[in-house]
């Protein structure tokens, strides 16, 4: 799931205001099966240990490319689209801490305050204290807010709120004391949902559709409302694996996922080019102030991790700063580099979530995208 062990491996393994739209072509075309061989090699091994398909969209300042390999659509000859809807899992996360950290640029939020000031009462009890842990802290996942399995109180209609969320969160006891240690925990998240509430007034998905999605133009990216379990067309199924004794199928998971249980911190649904453009959009400055992106692109003292964002370090030199995501049905990863490369990729089950070899192969892929680019 969103905000798992996987995210913590990918770490380990990868050691202004809105103005300008980001440029792109009018459309992009896939590419021919003779070229980008190194990439297509890439992406067919991370789809072997994936869903059904895989699909991949990369480019720079002067254009871009798209491959598919696989299905969309198990049992059907589908290939992955760039603008074929999936659900995005943690990538959800880099915008909430875009918006958080345009509050901090506006002067509402500091990130070294006790988030007891902004939300008194709120992270307290079971071994927490709001008045030591910082915004910093829970961007960055070093709160000492652990990992957990969201197993929160439902509303009569099904839905989750931001509370809940936090509430069933915090019923685990802290990993550490904070600022000592990093853990990737979904709380973190859902904290900094409240918070954005709690400054703005609004509720996160509009905070986060009003000043990030609809300035870019990402079209094709939504912060579903509670209860809204749907897809938009064109959209990749996605798939959760299921064997019995030597049979194996994939059962479509599509739209089972209730995205309130994971909010801020995964709730999102987008395509491979909108991810492609908002990474580039927030790495080429266009979101925040340069103090802002510097603080989010550091990373920690104990984790190569930012603020809600991870750094990719480069095989043909340099860095790409991204995320990934996960939920049932979807593992996906989105990354932009300063020089204006950037890629979006995903396969359709979240079957390998947990392994190491898909995690590699996932960034693997990304890193050849991008060095290509280069």
């Amino acid at each position: 799931m969103t905000g798992n062990t996987g995210k913590r491996r990918l770490t380990a393994l990868l050691g202004a205001a809105v103005g300008t739209a980001l440029i792109l072509p009018s459309s992009a075309q896939a590419a021919p099966e003779d070229e980008h061989p190194a990439t297509r090699a890439a992406l067919q091994a991370f789809q072997a240990v994936g869903g059904p398909g895989a699909g991949l969209h990369a480019g720079d300042r002067t254009g871009s490319w798209s491959l598919s390999v696989g299905t969309g659509t198990n049992g059907a000859d589908r290939p992955v689209q760039p603008t074929d809807h999936h659900r995005v899992g943690s990538q959800t996360k880099t915008f909430t801490a875009v918006a958080v950290l345009q509050l901090v640029d506006e002067g509402k939020v500091a990130l070294d305050t006790a988030i007891e000031r902004y939300l008194p009462g709120v992270v307290d009890g079971n071994g927490y204290d709001g008045d030591t842990i910082t915004v910093r802290h829970l961007l960055q996942h070093t709160s000492g807010i652990p990992t957990n399995v969201p197993n929160p109180k439902a509303e009569p209609d099904g839905t989750y709120t931001l509370a809940a969320l936090v509430r069933d969160g915090l019923g685990h006891p802290p990993a550490f004391p904070p600022g000592t240690s990093f853990q990737y925990s979904n709380t973190n998240y859902a904290i900094l949902g409240m918070l954005i509430e709690k400054i703005t007034g609004t509720p996160v998905g509009e905070v986060i559709t009003k000043r990030i999605v609809e300035p870019l133009g990402l079209t094709g990216t939504r912060y579903p409302k509670p209860g809204d379990r749907s897809l938009a067309d064109p959209a990749v199924r996605g798939y959760r694996g299921v064997r019995v004794g030597p049979f194996f199928s994939w059962t479509d998971v599509t739209t089972t996922l209730e995205p309130s249980v994971f909010h801020s911190a995964g709730a999102m649904t987008s395509t491979e080019r909108d991810m492609a453009a908002f990474f580039q959009a927030l790495v080429d400055g266009r979101l925040l102030s340069r103090a802002s992106l510097d603080a989010m692109e550091a990373p920690g003292a104990h984790a190569p991790y930012g603020l809600g964002l991870d750094r990719l370090p480069l095989p043909c030199g340099g860095v790409a700063f991204g995320h990934t995501g996960g939920v049932p049905g979807y593992l996906s990863f989105s990354a932009a580099t300063a020089d204006g490369r950037r890629v979006s990729l995903m396969t359709n089950s979240m079957a390998s979530l947990n392994s190491e070899t898909a995690i590699a192969r996932m960034t693997a892929a990304a890193s050849t995208a991008l060095c290509e680019n280069r």
